[in-house]
């Protein structure tokens, strides 16, 4: 065999031609910051082997359950897919006043997936701010933090996703404030998500925004379908209404302490039936398309400009057992795999 000699530059050359082609390749696999939930409310749903098939086929890296569920991870486990990982709201009060009962928690959900499985978050329930339980989310918060460290996996950061009813204030975003009822209780959150660098999991919706205020707000602003600014504060200019509803959270944060709180978007999407000529498969299409591409940018909110949008898109599926309605609606496929209409996941 002759050896052939390679000028330097050309060695150099060829080094980065290659560094970029993986980089391109990784961003294409990655699918920029985008995710989807995976919900379980159904009676017809595909084994988990197949979903999670599924999600690999359509270079989706990144998956929010709302609960632990062991076929599910068994599932997940040596896919690459990043999990956020709930739990059920029924278990805060025992995950707040007891660390032991954290510790077992985390020891049978999380530990036995840790090496095969990253966890991207643990959330600590879902949507109960404001309610009965809103007391026990950050003990509950806390001990699971405890639970984590103990095993050295203190890495794994830990929240609660919430919806925007915890805000009192929300137009125009820069005067965004958590609503008097839930004031004491986020900005102890806040503290908490400050202190140890976790984001605080929002769930954002300009659908539910749009139907309950159709006199002020349009369709166009609501599906990221204005070429115009809509909204005007102070220097900053809104196009859409998720960069708005998101900023206005980010306000709350600010004036709570938490200016240095990450937002990630746990849930958003756009139902695609049972409201008339509103959810509708070409507005939900529409939606979720100019979402994804959206988010996966790096043009930000207007508040936070520059960097791309963590964000899980609302369902992977049509379920069947949530009450009747839109909520059975929200999803990218049907129970038998097929679309209910396309999303592009690779920006």
């Amino acid at each position: 065999m002759v050896e052939k000699f390679v000028p330097m530059g050309w060695l150099f050359y060829i080094l980065a031609a290659s560094f970029l082609l993986m980089l391109q390749l990784n961003i294409s696999a990655e699918a920029g910051v985008v995710g989807v939930n995976y919900g379980l409310l159904g009676n017809n749903l595909p084994p988990p082997s197949k979903v999670i098939a599924l999600l690999k086929f359509r270079n989706i890296t990144r998956v929010r359950l709302f609960a632990p569920n062991d076929d599910v991870l068994k599932a997940l486990e040596g896919s690459g897919i990043a999990v956020i990982l709930g739990t059920l709201n029924e278990d805060l009060l025992n995950l707040g006043s007891d660390v032991s009962y954290a510790m077992s928690w985390i020891n049978k959900n999380v530990i036995p997936y840790s090496e095969t499985i990253r966890f991207r978050c643990i959330s600590a329930g879902n949507e109960v701010i404001p309610s009965d339980l809103a007391i026990h989310v950050l003990p509950a918060m806390t001990n699971l933090n405890t639970a984590l460290r103990a095993v050295n996996l203190g890495k794994i950061p830990v929240s609660t996703a919430v919806s925007t009813t915890i805000l009192g204030t929300s137009y125009p975003p820069s005067k965004g404030e958590f609503a008097e009822d839930v004031n004491s209780t986020m900005a102890s959150i806040t503290s908490f998500l400050a202190a140890n660098k976790s984001p605080l999991l929002v769930n954002v919706y300009p659908y539910f925004a749009y139907i309950y205020n159709p006199q002020n707000i349009t369709p166009s602003y609501a599906l990221f379908n204005s070429s115009e600014v809509v909204v005007r504060d102070g220097r900053l200019e809104y196009k859409n209404l998720f960069d708005a509803i998101t900023d206005a959270v980010y306000s709350a944060l600010e004036k709570a302490g938490g200016a240095s709180v990450k937002i990630v978007i746990s849930e958003s999407g756009w139902p695609s039936n049972e409201n008339g000529d509103i959810a509708t498969i070409s507005n939900a299409q529409l939606y979720n398309n100019n979402l994804v591409s959206h988010v996966s940018g790096e043009s930000g909110t207007p508040k936070r400009p520059g960097k791309s949008i963590e964000t899980y898109v609302f369902a992977i599926f049509n379920e069947n057992l949530k009450p009747p309605g839109t909520e059975q609606n929200f999803g990218l496929y049907y129970p038998n795999m097929t679309e209910v209409y396309h999303v592009n996941f690779t920006q």
